[in-house]
């Protein structure tokens, strides 16, 4: 009797959105790390939804403590993960794993009888078959939270149709929504004031980062050989780490680089995508400049974290998301940060950055004002940024917030304070 009584406390939770755990990604991160600082929950029962093939598909192998169920099925940080099969449909591919997600899950409580499950879908690509999917977790008492990430539809790579197509998915997820659990106060206020009809219900939970300083040793093993591979030397080269798309605005970050007259090192932590590098090339001819190197990608997190502390500084130039995961990280990591001035930029770093803008010649004339920054300016620029992150961004901090929001507990507390809020950010 007694669990039984335990059982009818628990709360079954949903995760939709998500490819895999731990790899390459914010929501690969953020499920990773949410799933581990839940685990000792007992009144939270996570499950959750990974790709079983295709790009970003998931592989458990060399998650620490997974326990494999099936070849589909495994257990991780106590959740209780499922990888589908999605056929390759090119870009309508995480359309289409989405849809597959959610009626896997909404099949999985019927059959086994969950009531009053909660949905967790993050991102808003598939709303045009919300109001059925909502009808159906309505059938089971149940409720739908939504994570609208940043503007999708603003991206470069989309062409007008597909901008369009996102900005009607937006829309009609808002409208569906039970509770928008939004991770930038700039996209919080973008949705109360432009789905204000909707009435939509929203609370703000940030992303979390990490300031523990990496374990792995300065001068030998992997941190050491990747820095002769490359050809870097510590406090001597500024950092990008992101995805290689066009709204990161990676041209502008390496033009400006070509244009300063810093003696330091470029890094560029990325995917590689061949057909944006060679149009780069042909507009900036970077390759001439011996300063700037591609140096692939990093998913070792003790050797990232590494690398991001002994940059000198680091380059963002994210401006079309919510709060960006590599921008927490590198307040946690990096003494410099150089951000490019929008409001999900600002909100984040607030004092503890400089910044920048698109203008011609602006950040390039910050490096080299970088370059001539005292050592104390600069220590006390890191400390403070461990310190915000410390305040505002641990994991610990949004793993609360979140247990709050499951467990029925959605108050003032869970509101960002006025003083956090940044000016709605413009859009363009």
């Amino acid at each position: 009797m007694a669990d039984e009584l335990v059982q009818e406390k628990k709360q079954q939770i949903f995760i939709c959105g998500a490819k895999s755990i731990g790899q390459y990604g914010g929501y690969e991160t953020f499920v990773d790390k949410l799933t581990e600082y839940l685990q000792d929950c007992s009144d939270l029962e996570i499950y959750l939804a990974c790709k079983a093939n295709g790009v970003g598909a998931m592989d458990e192998s060399g998650l620490p403590g997974v326990q494999r169920l099936s070849s589909s099925e495994f257990l991780y940080h106590g959740a209780h993960c499922f990888k589908l099969q999605v056929p390759n449909l090119g870009p309508a591919s995480a359309i289409d794993y989405d849809l597959r997600a959610m009626r896997f899950f909404l099949r999985y409580c019927r059959e086994h009888r969950i009531e009053s499950p909660v949905f967790y879908l993050l991102t808003c690509r598939i709303g045009p078959w919300m109001w059925s999917l909502k009808r159906a977790i309505k059938q089971l008492h149940g409720q739908l939270h939504v994570n609208p990430d940043g503007h999708e539809w603003m991206r470069g790579k989309w062409s007008p149709p597909v901008r369009c197509y996102w900005k009607l998915s937006e829309r009609l997820t808002v409208k569906q929504a039970d509770l928008l659990i939004c991770d930038s106060v700039n996209i919080e206020a973008y949705i109360q004031k432009e789905y204000a009809r909707f009435r939509p219900k929203t609370t703000y939970i940030a992303y979390g980062a990490e300031t523990q300083p990496s374990a792995l040793p300065s001068d030998h093993g992997p941190f050491a050989d990747w820095m002769r591979e490359k050809g870097l030397r510590p406090e001597a080269y500024y950092l990008i780490v992101g995805r290689f798309v066009p709204e990161n605005n990676f041209e502008t970050m390496i033009r400006e680089f070509r244009q300063s007259r810093t003696t330091k090192t470029l890094a560029i932590i990325a995917n590689r995508d061949d057909a944006f590098l060679q149009r780069l090339e042909q507009k900036l001819a970077f390759s001439r400049d011996r300063r700037i190197r591609f140096v692939g990608t990093v998913y070792d997190k003790q050797l990232l974290q590494k690398i991001r502390e002994n940059a000198y500084g680091y380059l963002h130039g994210h401006e079309v998301g919510g709060t960006n995961p590599s921008l927490l990280e590198a307040l946690g990591a990096t003494k410099l940060n150089l951000l490019l001035d929008v409001g999900f930029n600002r909100e984040v770093g607030k004092t503890t950055a400089l910044y920048w803008t698109k203008e011609p010649g602006s950040l390039a004339a910050l490096l080299e004002r970088a370059d001539a920054l005292p050592p104390e300016e600069r220590e006390d620029l890191g400390r403070r940024a461990k310190e915000r992150i410390q305040q505002a961004f641990t994991w610990q901090r949004i793993a609360d917030r979140y247990k709050r929001v499951w467990r029925g507990i959605i108050d003032a507390d869970d509101q960002p304070a006025e003083a956090e809020k940044a000016p709605l950010q413009e859009l363009r």
